[in-house]
């Protein structure tokens, strides 16, 4: 009876976790907390400032400390070794380009964030489609199933 889901599920998480797991889930984690310091910051500016529309510039900063969560939740789900965690640290990661090259396209200290936005990006991509990253999650690809 080793075939059983759970006897596979603790094969995975046997052994020490690879570092390239961790360090996607760093990036991830660290993108999270970008986005909440964002979230913050224009929360703080929308009621102490003197915005166009405080009812607009409150509401900005709420949803990007909600949409916070999905970063700092895949890196939690990484760092445990949750197969779930792949998918939303890569959509993150696909969600962040456009916005790294609206920011290369600006003309202002918003390039150099551009530029780091798109290389946290991209090595994220790179760690999280890892084949080292997929064992350690017990990710199989489609019709394998051992």
């Amino acid at each position: 009876m080793s075939d059983t889901p759970t006897a596979e599920k603790a094969d995975v998480t046997d052994g020490p976790r690879p570092r390239r797991l961790t360090y996607a889930a760093a990036l991830a984690g660290l993108e999270g907390l970008a986005l909440v310091a964002g979230g913050v910051w224009m929360l703080v500016l929308g009621l102490t400032g003197s915005p166009d529309d405080r009812g607009q510039a409150v509401t900005g900063g709420v949803t990007v400390i909600v949409l916070a969560l999905l970063p700092l939740l895949a890196a939690r789900g990484l760092l445990l070794r949750k197969s779930w965690s792949r998918g939303p640290a890569v959509i993150t990661q696909i969600m962040a380009l456009p916005v790294a090259y609206n920011l290369l396209q600006a003309d202002s200290i918003a390039i150099p964030v551009g530029i780091a936005l798109a290389v946290v990006s991209i090595a994220s991509l790179v760690l999280l489609v890892n084949s080292a990253t997929t064992q350690a999650l017990g990710i199989k690809g489609p019709g394998r199933t051992s």
